[in-house]
Protein backbone atom coordinates (compact mmCIF):
# COMPACT_ATOMS: atom_id res chain seq x y z
CA UNK A 1 0.00 0.00 0.00
CA UNK A 2 1.37 3.40 -1.04
CA UNK A 3 0.56 6.45 1.06
CA UNK A 4 0.17 9.71 -0.84
CA UNK A 5 0.24 12.89 1.24
CA UNK A 6 -2.22 15.52 0.01
CA UNK A 7 -1.63 19.03 1.28
CA UNK A 8 -4.93 20.90 1.57
CA UNK A 9 -5.13 24.61 2.35
CA UNK A 10 -8.11 25.19 4.67
CA UNK A 11 -9.18 28.83 4.85
CA UNK A 12 -11.72 29.60 7.57
CA UNK A 13 -11.13 26.84 10.13
CA UNK A 14 -11.45 29.28 13.04
CA UNK A 15 -15.17 29.40 12.30
CA UNK A 16 -17.56 26.83 13.77
CA UNK A 17 -18.40 25.00 10.55
CA UNK A 18 -14.89 25.06 9.13
CA UNK A 19 -13.42 23.75 12.36
CA UNK A 20 -15.96 21.20 13.57
CA UNK A 21 -17.28 19.70 10.35
CA UNK A 22 -14.52 20.12 7.78
CA UNK A 23 -11.33 19.87 9.83
CA UNK A 24 -12.22 17.70 12.83
CA UNK A 25 -15.06 15.51 11.63
CA UNK A 26 -13.88 15.14 8.04
CA UNK A 27 -10.15 15.42 7.33
CA UNK A 28 -8.87 14.58 10.81
CA UNK A 29 -11.42 11.76 11.02
CA UNK A 30 -9.99 10.38 7.77
CA UNK A 31 -6.52 10.46 9.32
CA UNK A 32 -7.80 8.60 12.37
CA UNK A 33 -9.04 5.89 9.99
CA UNK A 34 -5.62 5.62 8.40
CA UNK A 35 -6.38 7.77 5.36
CA UNK A 36 -8.67 7.34 2.36
CA UNK A 37 -8.16 4.05 0.51
CA UNK A 38 -8.62 4.67 -3.23
CA UNK A 39 -8.87 0.95 -3.96
CA UNK A 40 -5.87 0.84 -6.28
CA UNK A 41 -3.17 0.35 -3.67
CA UNK A 42 -3.04 4.07 -2.82
CA UNK A 43 -4.10 5.67 0.45
CA UNK A 44 -4.59 9.44 0.55
CA UNK A 45 -3.27 11.11 3.68
CA UNK A 46 -4.74 14.62 4.16
CA UNK A 47 -2.20 17.16 5.42
CA UNK A 48 -4.10 20.33 6.43
CA UNK A 49 -2.49 23.74 6.00
CA UNK A 50 -4.50 26.13 8.19
CA UNK A 51 -5.01 29.57 6.66
CA UNK A 52 -6.63 32.64 8.17
CA UNK A 53 -6.19 36.15 9.51
CA UNK A 54 -5.50 35.38 13.20
CA UNK A 55 -2.29 33.44 13.68
CA UNK A 56 -2.76 32.81 17.45
CA UNK A 57 -6.16 31.19 16.78
CA UNK A 58 -4.72 29.10 13.96
CA UNK A 59 -1.75 28.07 16.07
CA UNK A 60 -4.04 27.05 18.94
CA UNK A 61 -6.01 24.75 16.63
CA UNK A 62 -2.83 23.32 15.13
CA UNK A 63 -1.35 22.61 18.58
CA UNK A 64 -4.59 21.03 19.76
CA UNK A 65 -4.55 18.51 16.92
CA UNK A 66 -0.86 18.01 16.32
CA UNK A 67 -0.73 19.88 13.00
CA UNK A 68 2.34 21.67 11.73
CA UNK A 69 1.38 24.20 9.09
CA UNK A 70 -0.40 27.53 9.63
CA UNK A 71 -0.26 30.75 7.64
CA UNK A 72 -1.84 34.20 7.46
CA UNK A 73 -0.48 34.72 3.93
CA UNK A 74 -2.94 33.20 1.45
CA UNK A 75 -0.90 34.29 -1.57
CA UNK A 76 2.17 32.48 -0.27
CA UNK A 77 0.19 29.31 0.40
CA UNK A 78 -1.30 29.39 -3.10
CA UNK A 79 2.18 29.89 -4.58
CA UNK A 80 3.36 26.70 -2.86
CA UNK A 81 3.36 23.91 -5.45
CA UNK A 82 3.09 21.27 -2.74
CA UNK A 83 -0.43 22.50 -1.87
CA UNK A 84 -2.80 20.77 -4.27
CA UNK A 85 -6.28 21.64 -2.97
CA UNK A 86 -7.76 24.87 -1.66
CA UNK A 87 -10.84 24.79 0.58
CA UNK A 88 -12.82 27.88 1.58
CA UNK A 89 -15.08 28.27 4.63
CA UNK A 90 -14.57 32.01 5.15
CA UNK A 91 -17.25 34.63 5.52
CA UNK A 92 -19.23 34.93 2.30
CA UNK A 93 -17.91 38.36 1.39
CA UNK A 94 -14.29 37.11 1.23
CA UNK A 95 -14.91 33.87 -0.67
CA UNK A 96 -15.13 34.94 -4.30
CA UNK A 97 -11.78 36.73 -4.36
CA UNK A 98 -9.98 33.87 -2.60
CA UNK A 99 -11.46 31.23 -4.90
CA UNK A 100 -10.47 33.29 -7.93
CA UNK A 101 -6.89 33.39 -6.69
CA UNK A 102 -6.86 29.67 -6.01
CA UNK A 103 -8.13 28.82 -9.48
CA UNK A 104 -5.55 31.16 -11.04
CA UNK A 105 -2.87 29.33 -9.03
CA UNK A 106 -3.99 26.02 -10.54
CA UNK A 107 -5.32 24.52 -7.32
CA UNK A 108 -8.28 22.18 -7.20
CA UNK A 109 -10.96 23.99 -5.23
CA UNK A 110 -13.62 22.80 -2.81
CA UNK A 111 -15.78 25.37 -1.11
CA UNK A 112 -18.66 26.19 1.15
CA UNK A 113 -21.54 28.15 -0.27
CA UNK A 114 -22.61 30.60 -1.46
CA UNK A 115 -19.69 30.64 -3.86
CA UNK A 116 -20.04 34.34 -4.65
CA UNK A 117 -22.07 37.40 -3.74
CA UNK A 118 -24.01 37.34 -7.03
CA UNK A 119 -24.82 35.09 -9.96
CA UNK A 120 -22.43 36.77 -12.38
CA UNK A 121 -19.52 36.24 -10.00
CA UNK A 122 -20.51 32.62 -9.39
CA UNK A 123 -20.70 31.91 -13.12
CA UNK A 124 -17.37 33.64 -13.70
CA UNK A 125 -15.78 31.36 -11.11
CA UNK A 126 -17.25 28.28 -12.77
CA UNK A 127 -15.96 29.39 -16.18
CA UNK A 128 -12.49 30.15 -14.81
CA UNK A 129 -12.34 26.70 -13.21
CA UNK A 130 -13.48 25.02 -16.43
CA UNK A 131 -10.92 26.88 -18.50
CA UNK A 132 -8.16 26.12 -15.98
CA UNK A 133 -8.91 22.40 -16.17
CA UNK A 134 -8.99 21.99 -12.41
CA UNK A 135 -11.34 19.84 -10.32
CA UNK A 136 -13.91 21.83 -8.35
CA UNK A 137 -16.68 21.08 -5.90
CA UNK A 138 -19.20 22.82 -3.67
CA UNK A 139 -20.36 21.55 -0.27
CA UNK A 140 -23.95 20.28 -0.50
CA UNK A 141 -24.00 18.55 2.85
CA UNK A 142 -27.73 18.14 3.40
CA UNK A 143 -27.91 15.58 0.60
CA UNK A 144 -25.82 13.31 2.82
CA UNK A 145 -27.96 13.57 5.94
CA UNK A 146 -29.39 10.19 7.01
CA UNK A 147 -32.94 11.54 6.90
CA UNK A 148 -32.60 12.80 3.33
CA UNK A 149 -30.77 9.65 2.23
CA UNK A 150 -33.77 7.66 3.46
CA UNK A 151 -36.07 10.08 1.64
CA UNK A 152 -34.11 9.58 -1.58
CA UNK A 153 -34.40 5.82 -1.08
CA UNK A 154 -38.19 6.24 -1.02
CA UNK A 155 -38.17 8.44 -4.13
CA UNK A 156 -35.96 6.04 -6.08
CA UNK A 157 -38.24 3.15 -5.08
CA UNK A 158 -41.36 4.90 -6.35
CA UNK A 159 -42.96 5.05 -2.90
CA UNK A 160 -44.71 8.39 -3.40
CA UNK A 161 -46.29 7.82 -6.80
CA UNK A 162 -46.68 11.32 -8.27
CA UNK A 163 -45.15 13.84 -5.87
CA UNK A 164 -47.59 16.66 -5.18
CA UNK A 165 -45.88 18.92 -2.68
CA UNK A 166 -42.89 19.45 -0.41
CA UNK A 167 -43.19 21.40 2.84
CA UNK A 168 -40.00 22.41 4.60
CA UNK A 169 -39.53 23.94 8.05
CA UNK A 170 -36.09 25.10 9.10
CA UNK A 171 -34.86 27.26 11.92
CA UNK A 172 -34.47 27.97 15.59
CA UNK A 173 -34.25 30.94 17.94
CA UNK A 174 -30.91 32.72 17.64
CA UNK A 175 -30.52 34.83 20.75
CA UNK A 176 -30.13 38.54 20.22
CA UNK A 177 -26.85 38.62 22.15
CA UNK A 178 -27.82 40.92 25.04
CA UNK A 179 -28.84 38.70 27.94
CA UNK A 180 -27.77 35.44 26.26
CA UNK A 181 -24.99 35.11 23.70
CA UNK A 182 -25.99 34.49 20.09
CA UNK A 183 -25.32 31.09 18.50
CA UNK A 184 -24.38 32.64 15.14
CA UNK A 185 -21.81 35.32 14.26
CA UNK A 186 -23.02 38.91 14.01
CA UNK A 187 -22.05 39.29 10.35
CA UNK A 188 -24.90 36.89 9.51
CA UNK A 189 -27.30 39.75 10.33
CA UNK A 190 -25.65 42.51 8.30
CA UNK A 191 -26.41 42.74 4.59
CA UNK A 192 -23.26 44.78 4.02
CA UNK A 193 -21.16 41.84 5.28
CA UNK A 194 -22.91 39.23 3.15
CA UNK A 195 -25.41 38.16 5.80
CA UNK A 196 -29.06 37.15 5.58
CA UNK A 197 -30.99 33.92 5.78
CA UNK A 198 -31.88 33.94 2.07
CA UNK A 199 -28.22 34.17 1.08
CA UNK A 200 -27.38 31.46 3.61
CA UNK A 201 -30.22 28.97 3.13
CA UNK A 202 -31.68 29.33 -0.38
CA UNK A 203 -28.53 27.74 -1.89
CA UNK A 204 -29.25 24.73 0.35
CA UNK A 205 -32.88 24.57 -0.74
CA UNK A 206 -31.87 24.78 -4.39
CA UNK A 207 -29.74 21.66 -4.33
CA UNK A 208 -32.13 19.72 -2.06
CA UNK A 209 -35.06 20.45 -4.37
CA UNK A 210 -33.02 20.03 -7.56
CA UNK A 211 -31.45 16.73 -6.59
CA UNK A 212 -34.48 15.09 -4.99
CA UNK A 213 -37.57 16.51 -6.68
CA UNK A 214 -36.70 18.51 -9.80
CA UNK A 215 -35.27 21.81 -10.98
CA UNK A 216 -36.75 24.96 -9.48
CA UNK A 217 -38.75 26.76 -12.19
CA UNK A 218 -40.19 29.72 -10.26
CA UNK A 219 -39.69 31.37 -6.88
CA UNK A 220 -41.86 33.66 -4.81
CA UNK A 221 -40.46 34.83 -1.50
CA UNK A 222 -41.33 37.05 1.41
CA UNK A 223 -38.53 38.11 3.74
CA UNK A 224 -38.48 39.79 7.13
CA UNK A 225 -36.08 41.14 9.70
CA UNK A 226 -38.08 40.14 12.74
CA UNK A 227 -35.38 41.15 15.24
CA UNK A 228 -33.85 44.46 14.11
CA UNK A 229 -31.72 45.00 17.24
CA UNK A 230 -28.88 42.64 18.11
CA UNK A 231 -25.62 42.60 20.09
CA UNK A 232 -22.30 41.43 18.64
CA UNK A 233 -19.58 39.16 20.04
CA UNK A 234 -18.25 42.01 22.21
CA UNK A 235 -21.63 42.95 23.65
CA UNK A 236 -21.96 46.02 21.43
CA UNK A 237 -25.47 46.74 20.02
CA UNK A 238 -25.89 46.93 16.26
CA UNK A 239 -28.71 47.22 13.76
CA UNK A 240 -29.59 43.98 11.98
CA UNK A 241 -29.84 44.98 8.33
CA UNK A 242 -30.24 41.49 6.87
CA UNK A 243 -33.29 39.25 6.69
CA UNK A 244 -33.59 36.74 9.52
CA UNK A 245 -36.63 34.92 8.09
CA UNK A 246 -37.78 33.93 4.61
CA UNK A 247 -40.97 32.28 3.43
CA UNK A 248 -40.59 30.77 -0.03
CA UNK A 249 -42.81 29.02 -2.58
CA UNK A 250 -41.11 27.16 -5.42
CA UNK A 251 -42.58 25.51 -8.52
CA UNK A 252 -40.60 22.48 -9.64
CA UNK A 253 -40.16 20.55 -12.86
CA UNK A 254 -42.84 17.86 -12.90
CA UNK A 255 -45.45 20.09 -11.29
CA UNK A 256 -44.72 19.67 -7.58
CA UNK A 257 -44.98 22.73 -5.33
CA UNK A 258 -42.46 23.32 -2.53
CA UNK A 259 -43.01 25.65 0.41
CA UNK A 260 -40.05 26.24 2.72
CA UNK A 261 -39.97 28.47 5.78
CA UNK A 262 -36.53 29.51 7.04
CA UNK A 263 -36.15 31.47 10.26
CA UNK A 264 -33.65 32.42 12.94
CA UNK A 265 -36.54 33.86 14.96
CA UNK A 266 -38.67 30.77 15.57
CA UNK A 267 -38.89 28.50 18.59
CA UNK A 268 -38.69 24.83 17.67
CA UNK A 269 -41.78 22.68 17.95
CA UNK A 270 -40.78 19.78 15.74
CA UNK A 271 -38.59 16.73 16.16
CA UNK A 272 -35.56 18.17 14.33
CA UNK A 273 -34.22 21.60 13.34
CA UNK A 274 -35.14 20.94 9.73
CA UNK A 275 -37.97 18.76 8.47
CA UNK A 276 -39.43 18.13 5.03
CA UNK A 277 -42.88 16.66 4.49
CA UNK A 278 -43.39 15.11 1.07
CA UNK A 279 -46.90 14.23 -0.07
CA UNK A 280 -47.60 12.03 -3.07
CA UNK A 281 -50.53 10.17 -4.56
CA UNK A 282 -49.36 6.86 -3.06
CA UNK A 283 -47.83 7.97 0.22
CA UNK A 284 -46.23 10.66 2.36
CA UNK A 285 -43.03 11.02 4.36
CA UNK A 286 -41.54 13.40 6.92
CA UNK A 287 -37.75 13.53 6.88
CA UNK A 288 -35.41 15.37 9.22
CA UNK A 289 -31.68 15.37 9.83
CA UNK A 290 -31.65 11.72 10.86
CA UNK A 291 -35.16 10.26 10.98
CA UNK A 292 -37.76 9.58 8.31
CA UNK A 293 -41.36 8.50 8.88
CA UNK A 294 -43.87 7.34 6.27
CA UNK A 295 -47.58 6.85 5.80
CA UNK A 296 -48.69 4.77 2.84
CA UNK A 297 -51.92 5.34 0.94
CA UNK A 298 -53.34 2.02 2.14
CA UNK A 299 -52.59 2.91 5.77
CA UNK A 300 -53.82 6.51 5.67
CA UNK A 301 -56.51 7.16 8.31
CA UNK A 302 -59.66 9.13 7.54
CA UNK A 303 -59.77 11.98 10.08
CA UNK A 304 -63.00 13.93 10.45
CA UNK A 305 -63.00 17.63 11.27
CA UNK A 306 -64.99 18.32 14.42
CA UNK A 307 -64.03 21.44 16.37
CA UNK A 308 -66.57 20.59 19.09
CA UNK A 309 -64.67 17.57 20.37
CA UNK A 310 -61.04 17.03 21.42
CA UNK A 311 -58.91 15.08 18.94
CA UNK A 312 -59.22 11.40 19.67
CA UNK A 313 -56.32 10.34 17.48
CA UNK A 314 -52.58 10.51 18.08
CA UNK A 315 -51.62 11.53 14.58
CA UNK A 316 -47.87 11.04 15.02
CA UNK A 317 -48.45 7.44 16.08
CA UNK A 318 -50.01 6.71 12.68
CA UNK A 319 -46.66 6.98 10.91
CA UNK A 320 -44.01 4.26 10.45
CA UNK A 321 -40.31 4.89 11.09
CA UNK A 322 -37.92 4.01 8.25
CA UNK A 323 -35.02 1.83 9.51
CA UNK A 324 -31.42 2.83 8.92
CA UNK A 325 -30.54 -0.49 7.21
CA UNK A 326 -26.96 0.75 6.86
CA UNK A 327 -24.50 2.87 8.83
CA UNK A 328 -24.43 6.58 7.98
CA UNK A 329 -21.17 8.49 8.17
CA UNK A 330 -20.82 12.21 8.83
CA UNK A 331 -22.27 13.93 5.74
CA UNK A 332 -19.42 16.44 5.39
CA UNK A 333 -16.86 13.64 5.60
CA UNK A 334 -18.76 11.56 3.04
CA UNK A 335 -18.67 14.41 0.55
CA UNK A 336 -15.00 15.11 1.23
CA UNK A 337 -14.27 11.48 0.39
CA UNK A 338 -16.20 11.77 -2.88
CA UNK A 339 -14.39 14.97 -3.83
CA UNK A 340 -10.96 13.52 -3.08
CA UNK A 341 -11.78 10.47 -5.16
CA UNK A 342 -12.90 12.80 -7.94
CA UNK A 343 -9.60 14.69 -7.82
CA UNK A 344 -7.32 11.67 -7.68
CA UNK A 345 -9.21 8.96 -9.59
CA UNK A 346 -11.51 10.95 -11.87
CA UNK A 347 -14.59 9.45 -10.22
CA UNK A 348 -17.81 11.23 -11.25
CA UNK A 349 -18.77 14.30 -9.26
CA UNK A 350 -21.47 16.79 -10.30
CA UNK A 351 -21.72 19.06 -7.24
CA UNK A 352 -19.42 21.57 -8.90
CA UNK A 353 -19.17 25.34 -9.20
CA UNK A 354 -22.01 25.39 -11.73
CA UNK A 355 -24.22 23.68 -9.14
CA UNK A 356 -23.03 26.30 -6.68
CA UNK A 357 -24.01 29.04 -9.13
CA UNK A 358 -27.57 27.69 -9.22
CA UNK A 359 -27.76 28.20 -5.47
CA UNK A 360 -26.51 31.77 -5.77
CA UNK A 361 -29.05 32.38 -8.54
CA UNK A 362 -31.95 31.17 -6.39
CA UNK A 363 -30.88 33.35 -3.46
CA UNK A 364 -30.53 36.35 -5.75
CA UNK A 365 -33.96 35.78 -7.29
CA UNK A 366 -35.48 35.12 -3.87
CA UNK A 367 -34.32 38.51 -2.60
CA UNK A 368 -35.52 40.18 -5.79
CA UNK A 369 -38.89 38.45 -5.53
CA UNK A 370 -39.31 39.71 -1.97
CA UNK A 371 -38.31 43.25 -2.96
CA UNK A 372 -40.66 43.34 -5.97
CA UNK A 373 -43.51 41.37 -4.40
CA UNK A 374 -43.96 38.97 -7.30
CA UNK A 375 -43.19 35.49 -8.55
CA UNK A 376 -40.10 35.18 -10.74
CA UNK A 377 -38.98 32.59 -13.28
CA UNK A 378 -35.72 30.78 -12.60
CA UNK A 379 -33.89 30.52 -15.94
CA UNK A 380 -31.75 27.46 -16.55
CA UNK A 381 -28.10 28.52 -16.47
CA UNK A 382 -25.21 27.15 -18.50
CA UNK A 383 -21.55 27.96 -18.86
Amino acid sequence: MTRKTVRIALNGVTGRMGYRQHLVRSLLALREEGGLDLGDGTVLWPEPVLVGRREPALRAIADRHGLEHVSTDLDAVLADDSVEIYFDAQVTSAREEALTKAVAAGKHVYTEKPTASGLEGALTLARLARDAGIRHGVVQDKLFLPGLLKLKRLIDGGFFGRILSVRGEFGYWVFEGDWQSAQRPSWNYRTEDGGGIVTDMFPHWEYVLHELFGRVRTVQALTATHLPDRWDEHGKPYAATADDAAYGVFELDGGAIAQINSSWAVRVHRDELVEFQVDGTEGSAVAGLRGCRIQHRAATPKPVWNPDLPAGERFRDQWQEIPDNEPFDNGFKAQWELFLRHVYTGAPYHWDLLAGARGVQLAELGLRSAAEGRRLDVPEIQL
